[in-house]
């Protein structure tokens, strides 16, 4: 049975019944097993204002139905962002397994439902779940992933991400990202606000006036840094700052960005579509950051994307240390959602050392493509595979 999800006519609400409806209206798919795998993808270190990593701290399942055929998940860990280790995403994603054993893997409301139930938060692991279950569905319905949610395809060009580092290093990795190609950069900050300025300025007199420039400070600076450095920033056309304060001060970003020449865009202050609620309500913010690995999957992300929309918010998608797996995710779910108009989707290309993926959205330069194949359209390499810790329930 082949069928496509068209819901951009609809109203939030009026969307998730129909939702709900025809996946608990299809032919049951059973949830036999789920195999669990610690999907560690060795990487040059990468520093934000909150840490740095050597490795992506991953976790990769597959949701295996009496059909024969399985859905692949993948979400990776970011502890001094989301809370979740690696440890913590095997840990429950047994737990999880166990819920859902002969459970309809076409009743997606169903499924996530008994996940929220079970336990609150852990939105990384659960985005792995979420991303099966949208897998399977899509692969049942005999559709790429994004033409079952109704998308079509689009221009996607990302940005490149630069690390913290010391201001002439930064501006000679933009230049050498300039001379690669790449037209938007992602600058991380967060560390010192008079330090960030002066890393900022260093970069746009190495990029010249050409180069698009976002930053991030990952909830590095004090209300009063944010002033300050987003100030100083205004004369260097800066499209936008990622969440400059920490989330304990999102009563202030109001107030922030009322300061700010630059616009100010919420992500750690956004998981869900509650949140984004709030933060539009509260005039906070002037974009949204999406991740998966925040939302807890798909069906949530497409709740704040909507909700967004109806504000006339725009979002971006971005994501943690992802292999093209995932990444195979979210460029479906970008071509599903109009109100995407950003795209930080380089984590593949941040010094991931080994690609342990088959098939799946590949790079154009900084563009990015996917075929045609049913669901989510990427898997994991078996030989990779073979090396990884792995739990079957």
């Amino acid at each position: 049975m082949s069928l496509v999800i068209c819901h951009w006519s609809f109203g939030i609400n009026d969307y998730y019944c129909v939702q709900h409806f025809i996946f608990t209206t299809l032919q049951q798919l059973t949830i036999t097993h789920i195999d669990i795998y610690r999907f560690s993808i060795p990487m040059v270190p990468f520093t934000i204002a909150t840490g740095t990593m050597d490795h992506a701290q991953n976790v990769f399942i597959r949701v295996h139905t009496n059909t024969g055929f399985y859905g692949v998940g993948e979400c990776s860990a970011f502890p001094m962002i989301v809370g979740e280790t690696q440890d913590t995403c095997l840990v429950m994603a047994r737990e999880f397994a166990r819920l859902w054993k002969d459970k309809d893997a076409l009743d997606i409301p169903g499924r996530l439902q008994q996940l929220h139930d079970f336990a609150a938060g852990n939105s990384t692991i659960k985005s792995a779940f979420d991303m099966a279950l949208y897998d399977i569905a899509a692969k049942n319905a005999g559709l790429p992933l994004y033409q079952f949610l109704g998308g079509s395809r689009k221009k996607v060009e990302t940005d490149i991400t630069i690390g913290i580092a010391e201001p002439g290093v930064m501006a000679q990795k933009a230049k050498e990202f300039k001379q690669k190609g790449a037209t938007i950069l992602k600058v991380k900050l967060g560390k010192d606000a008079k330090s960030d300025v002066e890393r900022v300025k260093q970069i746009r007199q190495s990029v010249g006036n050409e180069m698009k420039i976002r930053i991030d400070a990952n909830q590095g600076w004090s209300f009063d840094d944010a002033v300050l450095a987003l100030q100083a920033m205004g004369e260097f056309d800066i499209e936008f700052c990622e969440q400059p304060i920490r989330t304990w001060y999102d009563d202030r970003l109001p107030e922030l960005k009322k300061l700010s020449p630059v616009k100010i865009m919420a992500d750690e202050s956004i998981y869900n579509h509650h949140d984004a609620r709030k933060q539009i309500n509260s005039n906070s913010c002037d974009y949204i950051n999406i991740k998966l690995a925040k939302s807890g999957g798909i069906f949530e992300a497409k709740k704040i994307h909507d909700l967004a929309a109806e504000k006339n918010v725009p979002c971006m998608m971005g994501g943690m240390l992802e292999s093209r797996i995932a990444l195979s995710a979210k460029l479906h779910f970008v071509y599903s959602s109009p109100n995407i108009k950003f795209y930080d989707m380089d984590t593949c290309m941040l010094g991931h050392l080994i690609d342990p993926c088959k098939g799946g959205v590949i790079y154009d330069g900084y563009f990015l493509n996917i075929d045609d194949t049913p669901g989510i359209g990427a898997d994991a390499d078996e030989t990779f595979l073979e090396d990884c810790e792995h739990f079957s329930i």
